[in-house]
């Protein structure tokens, strides 16, 4: 052990220290009490017979009075170990001397009330304070018995007594440095290892607080015990806190810690495709590994959370720079034959000599040809990504022109797409022409997949997020919803329900991080889908 630590210990009061003289000072309160109750009670019975009662009591009344006054002072910041020990030393040899005068010296025998506070002193101080802390005592008995000589007179013998009470003194205060000095460097070794556990934790926090992987320690109880910034992010940092419940923070990833503890215990059912919820800015798609921590029985639980957002975007970079390489390289030969079909069926169709049979196969014809055209149409404007040109548009009045247009291109009714909540107060920073295409894409695709009735087909709401006040818009619908084993694959290119080329979705989530925003999906609440375009932080683009 280095010499520092021990310094350390022996300049600053330590917990040991403190320990040590708190039993000290509840020995100071028996102490006194004691005697007066043997003095009082039973007298020269048990051998306390004060020549001088009323000092006797005025000095065990004194020794008690120090003692509090001793705990109270412990309240003080003191800065010397070495301070502490001497004051005490003094109180004890003084009260202590001053009752042994007065119940009539060393041959009372009530000098033996020096040995534990000696004792106890001495585990506080190195060996030159030790011998000091004997001194005092032995000098304070000594004292005593010269004062008791002057007023009372003494026997023969009593100094011997007193020496003795002073070598015994000596003797206690050398035998104990020993055990002292080992206490002290045990003092120290916890203590350093105190500090080292303390920075470390201190580094382990450090670290932990400024990972960008979101990360959470969930015990058995369903309480946060430890999260970090970016997890209390996603989570919402109103409820996601230490000592937090999880199902309050995010009843999902709650849903899911269980569904993965019964996997882990063989209980549980097989896991659901979708093991993913969204974050509480609505923006991010947060898929949870989870660890577990020890081996109780349940042991707490490790919580990565991982934001498939930014994986989905790499990977989709990749299709889309395939996408590109294959457009530039067959769009033209495909549009030219596509094109001269589509105008072959075209003037077959005017031909007066069709039967209804061969006209309706014309209609396939161009149908389908037109159909082709688009899919050419789509992936060349994938693979030239071009960028946005955003404005401030008041999303309201935005709306309700879009809905007007959709309806009567389409052919629809009014009432068949409702815009609920219109705020005018909701600007959003976007691409007029592309934010058109998105909404588009999802009224076209709610059109196509919804259930009919009397009941609107489709909805559009908006509003702003209740955590970051994102604006958002929301096109829902009352159809069969996407299957579980769907959910993950919806926004892939060519991946369709038989409907559709499968490149709206995919499309309309590009158009909408190319303008900061977010493209997400969500089953609706009694049947249905939920498709919400989160637009970035107007906040930010204001700043900006």
């Amino acid at each position: 052990m280095s010499a520092t630590y021990t310094r350390l210990a022996a300049v600053t009061p330590s917990d040991l220290a403190w320990r040590v003289i708190g039993l000290l000072n509840l020995y100071r309160l028996l102490a006194p009490l004691t005697l007066i109750l043997l003095h009082t009670l039973a007298g020269a019975a048990w051998g306390v017979n004060p020549t001088h009662p009323a000092l006797f009591l005025a000095g065990c009344i004194a020794y008690f009075t120090a003692a509090v006054l001793l705990i109270i002072a412990r309240r003080l910041h003191w800065s010397s170990l070495r301070i502490v020990a001497l004051v005490n030393a003094v109180v004890d040899a003084a009260a202590i001397g001053f009752i042994l005068y007065a119940a009539g010296g060393a041959d009372s025998g009530l000098g033996i009330l020096l040995v534990l506070p000696v004792l106890a002193l001495t585990l506080l101080a190195d060996r030159r304070d030790a011998l000091l802390i004997a001194s005092v005592a032995a000098l304070a008995i000594l004292l005593q018995q010269a004062l008791v000589d002057v007023t009372d007179g003494v026997p023969p013998g009593s100094y011997g007594t007193a020496g003795m009470f002073g070598v015994a003194l000596f003797l206690v205060a050398l035998l104990t440095w020993p055990v002292a000095n080992y206490l002290r460097e045990s003092a120290a070794l916890v203590r350093r290892q105190e500090i080292d556990l303390a920075n470390m934790a201190e580094l382990s926090q450090y670290i932990i607080q400024h990972l960008r992987e979101s990360i959470l320690v969930i015990d058995a109880d369903d309480r946060i015990r430890l999260i970090n910034e970016s997890a209390a992010t996603v989570l919402g940092d109103r409820n996601a806190y230490p000592e937090a419940l999880i199902g309050e923070a995010s009843p999902r990833l709650q849903y899911l810690l269980e569904a993965w503890r019964q996997r882990e215990a063989d209980t549980g059912p097989a896991p659901a495709t979708d093991q993913t919820f969204v974050a509480a800015d609505g923006a991010r798609i947060i898929r949870p590994h989870f660890a577990p921590l020890g081996s109780s029985k349940p042991p707490p639980v490790l919580v990565f959370l991982e934001d498939t957002s930014l994986i989905n975007e790499r990977v989709q970079q990749s299709k889309l720079a395939a996408l590109g390489r294959l457009s530039a390289s067959i769009a033209h030969e495909i549009r030219n034959p596509v094109g001269a079909m589509s105008h072959a069926a075209q003037l077959l169709a005017e031909s007066p000599q069709l039967s209804p049979e061969d006209q309706r196969l014309s209609e396939i014809i161009r149908g389908n040809a037109t159909r082709v055209s688009t899919i050419i149409e789509n992936v060349q404007r994938l693979s030239r990504r071009e960028p946005s040109r955003r404005e401030s548009l008041p999303l309201a009045a935005w709306l309700e022109e879009f809905r007007d247009e959709f309806c009567e291109t389409m052919q629809h009714p009014p009432s068949a797409l409702i815009v609920e909540n219109p705020d005018p107060g909701i600007e959003v920073q976007v691409d007029a022409g592309q934010l058109r295409q998105i909404v588009w894409n999802l009224c076209e695709n709610a059109f196509k997949y919804a259930a009919t009735g009397t009941q609107p087909v489709a909805e559009i709401r908006m509003g702003r997020m209740s955590g970051t006040q994102r604006p958002f818009v929301e096109v829902l619908d009352r159809g069969p919803g996407v299957a579980a084993d769907s959910v993950e694959r919806i926004f892939e290119p060519f991946f369709s329900a038989g409907k559709g080329s499968g490149l709206g979705l995919f499309l309309a989530r590009e158009l909408a991080q190319n303008n900061g925003a977010t493209l997400l999906y969500e089953p609706r609440p009694g049947g249905g889908s939920t498709f919400r375009l989160v637009f970035a932080d107007p906040g930010r683009w204001r700043s900006a």
